[in-house]
């Protein structure tokens, strides 16, 4: 039973080491990908700015035109006041100039609403650019650091298989199986844990089982975890074994 123990602590061992490398990869793809959907969001930001700014200044060109042209208007009119025949052409004459002259009046006011107007959107649209510009250099950093780690990882990771492989042959099918049915109950993957001064997983244990994990004759299995636990000197034989 001891050789067993022993195992099972071998693969523990192994198994930690494994889940900690594909933490290390996991936490940066799910960071890449927030970075992505941030980036989306303020591209489309930029974009709209852009449009909007365009849309502002293709108005106000419009709205110098009808100035230019509401102007030439009331001086053609007053013009022709100077040689009307009677009071009925010169009063319609008056209300064209009337109503060029609010054209012009109308055509002023909107561009002072749009000269406020476009410079906030010139302000956030320079502001969401650079951060745009940050955010993609973020981006480009955490894919080259994803990068370097897969490569970095990569030798270790498939080391680290063939070494498993070889632990679970030793720890033959009936262990294996009960190990690994443990281990898919487990969000952390721990399913062999030591004993420390008499707790595991941070929570004494009875006497008597305390007394049983140093016999090493048996399978102890924790009433509050689920989890298997074993004596401390057999993670340390792992280490020395395997010098992860």
């Amino acid at each position: 039973m001891e050789d067993i123990l022993q195992h099972l602590a071998n693969l523990q061992f192994i198994d930690s080491r494994i889940d900690e490398i594909a933490r290390m990869r996991g936490d940066l793809p799910e960071e890449i990908a927030d970075i992505e959907m941030d980036l989306g969001r303020i591209e489309n930001k930029v974009k709209h700015l852009r449009a909007e700014e365009t849309s502002l200044r293709k108005e106000l060109k419009m709205l110098d035109g009808d100035i230019v042209e509401a102007k030439a208007l009331v001086e053609k009119y007053e013009k022709q006041q100077l040689s009307v025949r009677n009071n009925r052409e010169y009063d319609a004459l008056s209300k064209e100039i009337e109503s060029q002259k609010q054209r012009v009046s109308n055509a002023l006011s909107r561009l002072d609403d749009i000269e406020i107007v476009l410079d906030e959107t010139v302000k956030n649209e320079e502001h969401y650019a650079l951060e745009l510009e940050d955010m993609q250099d973020l981006l480009v950093r955490k894919k080259h650091e994803l990068t370097h780690l897969k490569k970095q990882t990569k030798e270790e990771e498939e080391a680290l298989m063939q070494t498993r492989n070889a632990a679970c042959k030793k720890l033959g099918d009936r262990y294996l199986r009960n190990y690994e049915r443990l281990r898919g109950g487990f969000k952390n993957g721990l399913v062999v844990v030591p004993m420390v001064s008499g707790a595991s997983m941070g929570m004494m244990l009875p006497a008597q089982i305390q007394v049983d994990v140093r016999k090493k004759n048996r399978l102890i299995i924790d009433e509050n975890s689920g989890r298997i636990v074993i004596d401390q000197s057999f993670f340390d034989n792992a280490e020395r074994e395997f010098n992860l």
